[in-house]
Order: C-alpha cells, then structure tokens, then sequence
C-alpha cells in the first residue's frame, strides 16, 4: 500500500491489519510517563490543510510525533497559495523539500489522488494519505470509526450502524459505508430526502426517512454535522425542524438498547443533531473515538512509510 486515499481502494484483510495495528499502538503507548516510540525517526511528515481542521489534524501531528518523526503543518491561510500557487505547485514544492508523506485535506473531491500522480510522476513519490477531500472521502475517520465499535462491540460482523443526518455533504458517511459494509455490517442511512446524494441506491446501504423505526435494534448510531459550509440553498425548512426531525434527543435516546453506541466525527452541532445531555453520555464514544485516530493515524502512517516491517509492542520495527 503506497497511499491511502479512499476506503475503496482497501481490502478487507488491509482494513483488519491497519486496525489491528492501532490497537498494537494503543497498547504500547498505555501507561507511559513519555509517550515517545523510535519507528519513524528521520521521516518527514507535511500536514497540508486548505479546510479548517481541529481532531485531524492534531492526531496526525500527535500521531507523527509520537512516533519521533519531523511533523511540519503547512495551512493554506498563511502559505503561497494565499498568493495564487497552485495545489500542484504546492504539492511539488513540498515532494522537492523531502517530504516522506503528505496528509492533505482539501475542499476538492479527488485532489488527494490528484497530488498522489502529480509527485508520482515528476517527483520522488511520497506517501499520499487523504484527510478528506470535499463530499468524498474520509478514510482515516472510517478506520476510528471502526476501531472504536470494535472495542465497543466487540465485533462489526452482522451489527446494524444506523447514520443520519446530512449524508449529502459528508465523507465521514461514504467512508464509513464502504469500511463498514466491506466487514460484514448492516448500515442504514437515515435522513430526509434533500439530504441524499444521486445514485445512494446503488450504495451498499439501506436507506430510510425515519429514525424512530430504525433505533430499537440499533448496534450504534453515528450522528453527522449538518455542513451548513457546502450547502448553496435550502435543505430543510430550519435548524428547529431539522433538530425535532434528525436530532437524536432524550426521548430517541430512550428508545436505544443499553449495549448500543452513540457516536460523532465531530465537531458537535449541541441542540441540533444531538442534545446536549445525549453527548455526554457514557454511551456517547466522541472522546473515545478522538482517541483511537491518534493510534489509527499511527497506525497509517507506520505501515506506508515502513511497507515491508511490522510494528512490535517494544517500539520498534521489525
């Protein structure tokens, strides 16, 4: 695996191996005063952001870190491009610098395959990983996703992961569809009508325009933003419908079994798609799954840059 650009480009045994290798990290990280591994010492790592960003981009800088590499954040808002450069000049400037890896998130479906053949074709070819391109793709999101219902669940196989919201707009929902469906889980979209994409019938999903009928069997429910930022119209009548609509409120939350999972990709939308009281709740894995991207983004970052080693509890590569 040279990039990681969208989840449909994995097979499921890599799905399982870059899972199994966050949990190998969580475990040799826990407990310790100095959270600090050797595996990627010398390796250069570019953070490249033209969306603004709080959990991805800091887990993938912790993730770096942690793992002793040179991490270095470049932001659209204070770099050339403020100045016109191109994504393509960008991203050749940064190949030239002596980047090992970019992790790039851009506004833009495709951009991070994009960057992927721009520097594998007139530069040295680093590691591309996608930390979301506009309405299409979020891997690293899915595989936290994933890693955080596994330990939850205990796990994915034949569970029912019930989505809702503003599937329109959000690559957290394709990814998790793809990862999700590719191990054996049922996934149900739940949102109205305006809120989902041309073709979602060929999707490998059920979709429904009611969450009431879907909740009492749940497994786990992922409540999504709605993304005001890339909505040109209205999709709903307000914020209030679509919260007495969507939102998953106490009296929804009653209806979930005990076992089952509240879950969030964040940032939180308090009182619109989740009540305040809801988010809080020891069901409610926001904070767990925070978590697991650092060791998931470890993880990613671990097994492109070191392809032919495994990562051992010790902290090192063998």
């Amino acid at each position: 695996m040279k990039h990681l650009l969208s989840i449909a480009d994995l097979s499921k045994d890599e799905i399982v191996g870059l899972m199994d290798e966050a949990d190998r990290f969580r475990e040799a990280l826990a407990g310790r005063e100095i959270k600090k591994l050797p595996t990627l010492r010398g390796r250069t790592i570019f953070t490249c952001f033209y969306e603004n960003s709080t959990r991805t981009r800091a887990s993938f800088e912790t993730a770096g870190k942690w793992m002793s590499a040179d991490v270095i954040n470049i932001s659209a808002s204070s770099s050339s491009v403020k100045k016109g450069e191109s994504l393509k000049d960008t991203a050749l400037t940064l190949d030239a610098i002596g980047a090992d890896a970019i992790v790039v998130r851009h506004p833009a479906s495709g951009a991070a395959k994009l960057i992927a053949e721009w520097t594998g074709q007139h530069g040295n070819a680093p590691a591309i990983i996608n930390a979301g391109d506009g309405k299409h793709q979020h891997p690293t999101q899915a595989l936290l996703d994933a890693v955080t219902l596994r330990q939850r669940l205990g796990s994915i196989e034949g569970r029912k992961v019930v989505i809702v919201g503003d599937i329109l707009h959000s690559r957290v929902a394709r990814s998790n569809a793809d990862l999700l469906s590719a191990l054996g889980a049922e996934v149900v979209f739940v949102a109205p009508p305006t809120l989902l994409p041309f073709g979602v019938e060929n999707w490998p999903v059920r979709v429904a325009h009611r969450m009431e009928p879907e909740l009492p069997d749940a497994d786990a429910v992922m409540m999504l933003r709605v993304q005001a930022e890339r909505m040109d119209g209205g999709f709903f009548p307000s914020h209030r419908e679509y919260a007495t609509r969507y939102g998953l409120s106490r009296d929804r939350e009653k209806l979930l079994r005990d076992d089952c999972v509240v879950m969030h990709p964040g940032p939180m939308l308090r009182g619109m798609e989740i009540n305040d009281h809801v988010a809080d709740l020891p069901r409610t894995a926001v904070l767990q799954q925070v978590s697991n991207g650092v060791h998931v983004r470890m993880a990613v970052l671990f097994t492109l840059l070191t392809a032919e080693t495994s990562f051992s509890p010790e902290g090192t590569a063998q």
